[in-house]
């Protein structure tokens, strides 16, 4: 006797009761009337319209086998492609992951697939069996008739849903699995809508939305540089919408005008393609035409545009609805010649195509719907249980796909494979995570996934798909948009065909050589109202019209920053060529093959090898008398200024750094300084010395060797404690001068790499030297009454009126060039040359006649007899007797005689 049943009612969830009221749907749920446990194993009548296959971790997978069904029934006849082919890849991608020992090792996927029969709400109550074991069920008012507690089938806990296919479908499931936080990956619902992220948080999809699409278009229409369009779409949702994104897209991008967006009525009246085609002349620099458009409307307007003479005038830019379709363009190829059209991109999974030719019915029992494919496959009849009708051949069972019947993959088989991978991927990260070391499912998996968390790894997922594409989602669930370009050609054989010339995948790769336009017109074609400005040109737009524009080039230092306005370089670079960008402007300085620095460095080198031979000389001569004359240690420290205003010419040529300029600093007025501090003290001493001869016999003070060096070396430190308190002021550094060579012409700008050192600060730096010149001088005048054989204030003087005419010249030579475009070289030129000549003349009138006599008269370099400095002096007072003793003693005599006295005196 068989037990009898009553119905049972279980409790739910408050989101699930607001669903049941707010889809406003009335359903069962499948387990409120158990059924007899089947005593036969391969018996499943409560998978009967299911396929169950076993596994650690099931997933769900929604796919339309058959089609919408008439009259009330809820499925139609069997989708062979569709559906077969797609549930059968699914099962196929879950071998191959439970063969894979690296992904999701001792771990077996099992799958609950359901038919949706191409209805949405037949598919939400099919959906319902992935969310049965999360509803709780309360039997305990629940007792058969024999008092016995009810048998409940225990239901597979589903933690992935693949599918659906229909976008209407994958919405209506979506809204129910979100609820459960059950993760959905979509192979074939593109609908816009399904990518907010709010609404369907749990939806992903490894198919691209429509909206890429309509960017691929975008795309294409700014690479070919268009940016005066006019769109064209048949009336209805396909339409409208693919022109309204497109529009959309070109307002947020700007760059690109619409024209005119035109709409082909649902029933065209006659005439009406005629009227769309002059409404497109109208606007004839607008070439291009954007369509979203059906098969038939594509056909219609190509023909329209073949009656009215304009074969060669539109460039057409196809949606995926043209394709690579042969239909819309059989008869009329002229026209359509150079059409851009786009497709999803698909491949073929050879894999798959191996596995499904190996199907038959012996060995695919696990497809609940395979038998009634292989009646609709092969079109027989399998005895007396099959379901076609008729009077067909009976099935022999041992026909073969692709051998007995025809056989091309589905489009979606490899999105269907990516969509399982993706999941299983997302698995395997999260197992590796929770269960790290642990072989097969740790309990922390075994008894609860937590959807949200497996989101989050789907989300993450990142791999090469079943046809090597990657597989990735962005933050919404959408799949990166994958489309190839297509471009209708007609080749010198007169032949017309769909040729690939490039590809989207998120931006667009586009094989410009690849395209071909209309016959004999080698010429890139235009849609633009305004022709593309110039490198290096501004648009100004016409007010009004943001797609006509007048150009305008960028003058002087400024650039092209944009496609609208000039901007001016920064203050250290200029425009490059085209005026697209800056570039930094050649930073040059005093190179030593200069003509400017060739003559100040061979007038130093020459002044080098006369100072350091006067140096050898005096050195080697250093005991004999008109070198002691000449007071040794201030003619050192006097050769020693003069050697160094000749080598400051090498670092004022020499590459500017820190050291250089730190040398520069120093060195620069410390070679003037050693000269007429030497100088000074000389002219000084001999002029105290005959002043004070006038009032007394007794000597001055301070005239002997080692106070002249005192006096010179605290004259020198003057210059030095000035240098030295620059330095911490002004640390001394390089600096690139633009101003000085920046001409009205960019190209011919120059940078100027230079010492941080001021005209101000330069003549400060000499300065000091120049007042200790000025001194020297002014003694000189003082002195000139001294007889011309005594000392050398004679030559002092006129060393030092020589240099006073030589700074003359240079001060204004130097600040009178300030504004030149040459002025750096002439500056530098002209400051080594007058530190040089300062030096030349300084050390050819004191010091080449002393070594000519040292060198030639060897007999006049001879000691005199001492005097006392009485007897000098009033020697000094007669100097009318002076000059004619001198003229009757040879050439230098006296002067050697008194030099030695004063020599000895000073002593």
């Amino acid at each position: 006797m068989e037990p009898q049943w009553r119905p049972v009612s279980y409790p739910l969830s408050p989101s699930f009761i607001f669903l049941l009221v707010a889809t406003s749907y009335t359903w069962l749920i499948p387990v409120a009337s158990p059924q007899r446990i089947p005593t036969d194993p391969q018996a499943a009548p409560e998978y009967a319209h299911s396929i169950r296959l076993d596994g650690d971790i099931i997933l769900g997978g929604l796919f339309p086998v058959h089609a919408r069904g008439d009259r009330g029934t809820p499925c139609g006849e069997l989708k062979k492609e569709k559906g077969i082919h797609r549930l059968e890849a699914m099962m196929f991608a879950i071998d191959l992951i439970n063969k894979d020992p690296e992904l999701l090792p001792n771990i077996t996927l099992g799958a609950r697939i359901l038919d949706t029969c191409s209805r949405d709400t037949y598919a939400l109550e099919q959906s319902l069996t992935f969310v049965q074991a999360l509803i709780e069920r309360d039997g305990s008012d629940v007792r058969c008739a024999n008092g016995d507690p009810p048998i409940f089938t225990k239901p597979d806990k589903i933690v992935g849903v693949i599918g659906a296919a229909a976008s209407s479908v994958s919405i209506m499931v979506a809204n129910i699995l979100r609820l459960f936080k059950i993760p959905q990956i979509s192979y074939a619902s593109t609908a816009p809508e399904l990518s907010d992220n709010t609404r369907y948080d749990f939806f992903s999809r490894v198919v691209p939305p429509d909206s890429y699409q309509a960017q691929a278009m975008m795309d294409i229409v700014t690479a070919m540089e268009w940016n005066y369009v006019s769109t064209l779409a048949s009336e209805g949702n396909y339409g409208e919408s693919g022109v309204e994104a497109f529009i959309q897209i070109s307002r947020e991008t700007g760059g690109v005008c619409i024209a005119q967006s035109l709409k082909i009525p649902r029933e065209p009246r006659p005439g009406e393609f005629d009227k769309i085609i002059r409404r497109l002349l109208e606007t004839s620099n607008a070439r291009a035409i954007i369509m979203f458009a059906n098969e038939d409307d594509i056909r219609r307007v190509l023909d329209a545009a073949k009656r009215n003479n304009q074969t060669g005038h539109f460039l057409w830019v196809g949606s995926d609805s043209w394709g690579s379709k042969i239909s819309p363009v059989i008869g009329q190829e002229r026209v359509a010649e150079g059409a851009i059209t786009i497709l999803p991109k698909r491949a073929s999974v050879d894999a798959f195509d191996r596995y499904f030719r190996s199907r038959s019915l012996s060995n695919n029992r696990r497809n609940v719907w395979f038998a009634e494919f292989w009646e609709e496959n092969f079109n027989c009849k399998l005895g007396m249980h099959g379901k076609r009708p008729g009077s067909l051949k009976k099935c022999t069972g041992l026909e073969k796909v692709g051998r007995d019947s025809s056989y091309e993959q589905e489009g979606k088989v490899q999105f269907v494979m990516d969509a399982v991978y993706a999941m299983a991927h997302a698995l395997h990260r999260m197992h590796r995570e929770l269960c790290y070391g642990y072989p097969g499912l740790c309990p922390r998996m075994a008894n609860n996934i937590d959807g949200k968390e497996l989101l989050n790894h789907i989300r993450a997922v990142n791999f090469n798909g079943s046809a090597g594409t990657p597989v990735v989602f962005n933050e919404n669930g959408d799949a990166p948009g994958r489309y190839d370009i297509f471009q209708y050609q007609i080749t010198n054989r007169s032949t017309a065909e769909y040729r690939v010339i490039g590809s989207w995948t998120n931006k667009l790769h586009l094989k410009v050589e690849a395209m071909h336009w209309r016959m004999g017109d080698p010429s890139f074609p235009a849609s633009v109202c305004s022709l593309p400005c110039r490198t290096g040109e501004r648009k100004k737009v016409v007010k009004g019209v943001p797609c006509c524009w007048h150009c305008e080039r960028c003058e002087g230092y400024h650039f092209q920053a944009s496609e609208f306005t000039c901007e001016l370089c920064p203050y250290e670079k200029r425009p490059d060529a085209n005026r697209t960008g800056c570039t930094p402007i050649p930073i040059i300085k005093l190179e030593w093959h200069s003509p400017w620095a060739i003559v100040p460095v061979f007038i130093a080198m020459l002044g080098i090898i006369a100072t350091s031979f006067v140096i050898v000389t005096f050195v080697r001569y250093n005991d004999t008398p008109i070198v002691r004359a000449s007071g040794r240690e201030m003619s050192y420290v006097l050769l020693t200024g003069i050697f160094l205003c000749y080598a400051i010419t090498f670092l004022m040529i020499a590459t500017p750094d820190v050291g250089v300029c730190s040398l520069r600093r120093i060195f620069l007025g410390l070679g003037m300084c050693f000269s007429y501090a030497a100088l000074l003290t000389k002219t000084n001493r001999i002029h105290r010395i005959f002043e004070q001869g006038k009032k007394s016999v007794t000597a001055p003070r301070f005239i002997s060797p080692a106070s002249q060096l005192v006096i010179t070396f605290s004259l020198i430190s003057v210059q030095l404690l000035g240098v030295f308190v620059w330095f911490a002021v002004d640390p001394p550094h390089t600096v690139v001068d633009y101003g000085e060579q920046r001409t009205q012409d960019p190209m011919a700008a120059r940078g100027v790499l230079k010492c941080d050192i001021s005209d101000l600060s330069l003549i400060c730096s000499l300065g000091y030297s120049i007042l200790l010149m000025v001194t020297c001088t002014v003694y000189a005048i003082k002195t000139r009454g001294v007889p011309e054989t005594f000392n050398e204030a004679k030559p002092i003087g006129f060393t030092m009126y020589t240099t006073c005419i030589i700074w003359l010249a240079f001060i204004p030579i130097f600040f009178g060039t300030s504004q030149s475009a040459e002025r750096m070289y002439i500056q530098t030129t002209t400051l080594t040359i007058s530190l040089s000549l300062s030096a030349s003349v300084s050390l050819g009138m004191l010091y080449m006649p002393k070594v000519y006599i040292i060198l030639f008269h060897p007999e006049q370099n001879v000691p005199k007899r001492k005097r006392s400095f009485k007897a000098i002096v009033t020697a000094a007072t007669m100097s009318g007797k002076l000059t004619q003793k001198g003229g009757d003693r040879p050439n230098g005599e006296v002067k050697t005689e008194l030099c030695e006295s004063m020599e000895t005196n000073s002593e």
